[in-house]
């Protein structure tokens, strides 16, 4: 009897054991601790791991390891943000062109050590597929690979010579969009959140420095990291405030720094007013597309006094990113 409830006790263990393995908790190559530099590129992925970094974004891709297609190519160009600027849009106009394959989903590969510890098959099984005898190229949107300080080495190291995308906003506009949308989130949750103004400023009236949403607003730091792994003219940024007023202009600038043919014309979009910015039409004869309901969210008011002196805050920060990228975006300084 002894012996037979040794050998179940033994059995059930080495059932355990194989369950952990398969899932990805004892694997010695699940990518659970720190990478350096390529140790994570090499690898063909992983059949299940948990999502460390769920908070990216809901829709997260395929845990499940799958190999990709020969037409699943790492991408030619990536989205790398800035939150909040626009970089939704401008991948959904982006699609409008004939040989540009937008990945729909925010893959987070290299600011994600576990999706990282993955490896570039993995990436690749997330793209979607091109054909090269047609010219068609994968571009990849994750907002916060911009200003996650590990990106820009792990995007060198996949590929020197890709082109990047940035699209940015008037920082005080772009910092509360950021607010409003974790309130969103908040609400749906039935969460209380404190007052814009009572985050963005301390106790004694000064700015909050330690704001993660106004330091996303601060781009010449973040910028100035690209800078040290890629030359500017593999950087093309976006001005997001006339993306919104004239698209059309915008993306003929984004299509000439892709080497590509300009197909996207002003007939393809209309002006929703409720929303406050342009549709889609990819043909004249579609009802056309608008951004989901999350986007376009009526703004909280701030007063007067927080606008000025937030406004008086990043114009040092806005006046050097003009200087680093070579293009004075008008931002106001009042």
């Amino acid at each position: 009897m002894k012996i037979g409830l040794s050998l179940f006790v033994v059995i059930c263990y080495i059932y355990h054991l194989c369950s952990t393995y398969s899932e990805g908790g004892g694997s010695l190559d699940d990518g659970g601790g720190e990478t350096d530099g390529l140790d994570g590129l090499g690898g063909l992925g992983l059949r299940k791991q948990t999502n460390t970094n769920r908070s990216h974004n809901s829709k997260t891709p395929a845990q499940v390891f799958v190999k990709p297609t020969k037409n699943q190519k790492l991408p030619k160009c990536l989205l790398i943000g800035v939150r909040k600027g626009g970089t939704r849009a401008l991948l959904d106009m982006l699609n409008l062109h004939s040989r540009i394959k937008i990945s729909n989903l925010e893959v987070h590969f290299f600011d994600n050590d576990t999706n990282y510890a993955r490896g570039l098959t993995w990436y690749r099984a997330q793209m979607p597929t091109t054909r090269a005898s047609l010219g068609e190229i994968a571009i990849e949107k994750s907002p916060s690979y911009f200003v996650t300080p590990t990106v820009p080495k792990r995007v060198h190291d996949m590929d020197s010579q890709i082109k990047l995308l940035l699209i940015v906003r008037d920082p005080l506009t772009r910092l509360v969009s950021d607010y409003t949308q974790i309130l969103a989130n908040h609400k749906e949750k039935d969460l209380v959140f404190k007052p814009f103004e009572s985050l963005a400023f301390n106790p004694d009236g000064s700015v909050n420095r330690n704001y993660d949403a106004l330091a996303r607003s601060l781009y010449v730091h973040f910028m100035q990291r690209w800078l040290d792994y890629f030359p500017l003219s593999q950087i093309h940024v976006v001005n997001g405030d006339r993306l919104i007023k004239k698209p059309w202009h915008e993306l003929n600038r984004v299509e000439r720094f892709l080497g590509l043919e300009s197909e996207i014309k002003r007939q393809h979009f209309f002006f929703n007013s409720t929303k406050g910015f342009h549709c889609i039409h990819k043909t004249t004869d579609d009802e056309g597309h608008c951004l989901a309901k999350s986007k376009g969210r009526p703004h909280p008011n701030i007063s007067l006094e927080a606008a000025h002196k937030l406004r008086s805050f990043f114009r040092p920060y806005n006046y050097r990113f003009y200087d680093l990228v070579g293009q004075d975006f008008g931002w106001p300084d009042e």
